[in-house]
This record gives C-alpha cells, sequence and structure tokens, in this order.
C-alpha cells in the first residue's frame, strides 16, 4: 500500500502547479462559453468535456517523460510523422475537399496534428547534438527537415496546421541562433507583397485570375479579407457575422447565453473556430481582456520555463511550445475579428475538437517534464 501512494505522490510531483491552475481555469472558461454555443448539455457539450479528459491525461503522460527520453523519441516520431502525411498524400480520405485522414483499419487520423509536435521536438534534438558548432549547412538542414512536413500539409490542402507547424520549427530556428539579419530580406519581401495585395486587389481578385500558389478557395478566402461586402452571403458571411457578434458585444457584453448572432445560428461553426465570437458577444471587451490576460499568463510561463531550462533542447523545446500558443491565439482571434484570412485555426482550450485538445495538452506536459528535469550532473 504505501508503495502505490508513494507511486501516486511521485507522479503528482511531476505537475507545474502555476501552469496547471492556468489551464483549469481556461478549461472551465472553455466548457462555460461551449454549454452557451450549444444551447445546453448536448453530446457536443459531454463529447469537450471528455476530450479535456483525455487532454489532461495525454499531458500527464507526456509530464512523465523526461527531456532525454523526448529526446530519444525525436527522430522517429518525426519520421513516422512524415510516412504517415505520404499515406495521407497517396491513400488518405478526402472530406469537404481537403485529403487530410488517414484509415488505419481501426480508425481515421489527422496525422498533421502530430507534426505540431513532432517538428519541433526534431529540431530541438537537431540543434541541441549540433550545439557550440552550429554552421550555415545546419540552418540550411533544419529548414528542409522544416519545409517536408510544412509542404504535405498545404498540399491536402490544410493552410491553418501548415502555419502553425512552421511557426513552431521557425521558433527552434530562431531560438538555436538564426541571425535577424537574414530576416530582414524575407520582412521587407511580405510588406512589399502585402502592400502589392492591397493595392492591386480590385484586379487580382476578379473571377478567373489564377494566384498559381493558392488553391481558388485559398484566394477566396484573402479576397474576402480584402473586401468581405464583395460576397456577403457567400465567402464573406464567416467574416461578417463574426465581426458583428464581437462588436454588438461593446464593453460589458450582452450577458451568458443572451448572444443574438450565436443563438440565432447567423454565427457559423460556432462551436469550433468562431467560438470567439460567441464569448466576445457574451462577455464584451472586459471578458476578451481577461481571456487574452490567462494567454498572456499561459505563454509567459512556457518562456519562464524556457528560460530556467537545464539544457539547450529544453530551451528550445519550451520556447517553440510558448510561441505555438501565441500563434494559435493570434491567428485565431485575428480570423474571427476580421484582421486575417479564415484559416481554420482553434482557439486553445476553447474551441471544441478532440486532436486540437490532446496535442495542446501534449504541449503543456512537454512544458512540466522541461521544468522538472535536473540533469544527472546537478
Amino acid at each position: 500500500m504505501k508503495r502505490i501512494v508513494d507511486a501516486i505522490v511521485k507522479a503528482l510531483t511531476v505537475f507545474d502547479w502555476p501552469l496547471l491552475a492556468i489551464l483549469v481555469l481556461l478549461m472551465l472558461l472553455g466548457m462555460t462559453i461551449m454549454h452557451s454555443a450549444v444551447g445546453g448539455t448536448d453530446l457536443r457539450f459531454s463529447d469537450q468535456l471528455r476530450n479535456f479528459m483525455i487532454a489532461f491525461f495525454a499531458m500527464w503522460a507526456a509530464a512523465l517523460l523526461s527531456p532525454p527520453k523526448l529526446m530519444k523519441l525525436a527522430v522517429p516520431f518525426y519520421i513516422l510523422g512524415v510516412a504517415l502525411l505520404l499515406g495521407v498524400e497517396f491513400a488518405g480520405e478526402t472530406s469537404k475537399g481537403a485529403t487530410r485522414w488517414l484509415n488505419l483499419g481501426f480508425g481515421r487520423i489527422q496525422p498533421s496534428e502530430m507534426m505540431k509536435i513532432a517538428v519541433p521536438l526534431m529540431l530541438a534534438w537537431y540543434f541541441h547534438e549540433h550545439q557550440g558548432k552550429l554552421r550555415i549547412l545546419d540552418f540550411v538542414v533544419a529548414g528542409v527537415l522544416l519545409a517536408i512536413p510544412f509542404g504535405l500539409i498545404a498540399k491536402q490542402p490544410d493552410l491553418g496546421t501548415a502555419m502553425l507547424v512552421f511557426a513552431a520549427g521557425f521558433c527552434v530556428m530562431y531560438f538555436g541562433g538564426l541571425s535577424f539579419k537574414l530576416l530582414i530580406p524575407l520582412v521587407l519581401l511580405g510588406a512589399v507583397a502585402l502592400g502589392s495585395l492591397v493595392y492591386y486587389e480590385p484586379t487580382i481578385c476578379q473571377p478567373g485570375v489564377d494566384w498559381v500558389v493558392l488553391h481558388e478557395y485559398q484566394k477566396h478566402r484573402v479576397c474576402t479579407l480584402l473586401d468581405p461586402s464583395s460576397d456577403p452571403l457567400g465567402k464573406g458571411f464567416h467574416t461578417i457575422q463574426s465581426m458583428i457578434a464581437v462588436g454588438s458585444g461593446g464593453v460589458y457584453g450582452k450577458g451568458y447565453m443572451q448572444g443574438t448572432q450565436s443563438h440565432l445560428d447567423f454565427i457559423p461553426e460556432r462551436t469550433t473556430d468562431f467560438i470567439f465570437a460567441v464569448y466576445a458577444e457574451e462577455f464584451g471587451l472586459y471578458g476578451g481582456i481577461m481571456l487574452l490576460a490567462l494567454y498572456t499568463l499561459l505563454i509567459a510561463r512556457g518562456l519562464s520555463i524556457a528560460l530556467k531550462a537545464r539544457t539547450q533542447f529544453g530551451r528550445l523545446m519550451a520556447g517553440s511550445m510558448a510561441m505555438m500558443f501565441f500563434v494559435y491565439v493570434f491567428v485565431n482571434i485575428g480570423m474571427v475579428s476580421g484582421i486575417l484570412p479564415v484559416v481554420g485555426v482553434p482557439l486553445p482550450f476553447m474551441s471544441y475538437g478532440g486532436t486540437a485538445l490532446s496535442t495542446l495538452g501534449i504541449a503543456c506536459g512537454i512544458l512540466m517534464s522541461i521544468n522538472r528535469y535536473r540533469p544527472e550532473s546537478e
């Protein structure tokens, strides 16, 4: 009996309690707004509660793995992920115009989700192995390791997940020593491209104009962002209705379960990608600030763990996970507010979905593992 108690106590020591407290608050807030979004405690509400439980145990399992064990998993996990993405490419199942799922016989999986962890894990391992002797060639190799899954995911097409994978991997490269001077040309090129896009929007958004590098639906999303009123009942409907919901919430909000846009079914995908519109309409500006404060604490805790990490692998991995949370929040709230195109990125711990929640749980578990780890030399 004593051994069992000791094992339970030891298992509980893996938790980072400040991080866990933030996650519990986000979970409570997420379930509260999910109750309003679905209009009660129907099947989707209970499913989300189950998803949170699965994510919790996934986080616990990841927290029990020490960073050295995570490093041993980096290469095989990355190779498995790329192999599954190739499987999707040649034998994937198509749904709603996208080929993102792979049927393994016992169930369907979405391999792109695992790459949100596998890519930064692989790159953190690579830079840890080459610390102290980094060359330009090492960053080229890292870029190739990042480009392979990014290209395969973008081709499905799943631009939202591809962006998250790229952001997580790029943060590892930047924290690993990539010079900011090398990024200046890319920033200038992006600024010129954005300016040109806005200037030539009336011409390039005309029907029949092929953008070559983007699918037709992705072109419509960008054009809708630039001018939602161009197709208010079609491609611009999501953006217009979410902006109305966010704006109508005002400073104090309309009150819990009193949102008209959501409860009259004007907000599409209100339990997934656009759940922030439901939240902002009911809780207003003050509620939005409170939610952003919680996300800020989550990201700050992740960066704090990165600063205190004992190894190069730990620093890079923790920094990448923290910045991945930032990208999740920035992209989702940006697209709901009408400043970014709709790309299908969920709001962390708020949007409905089991796979995304499990991925986020594993990311938090990795942060807890890194925070707890003390090398034997100490």
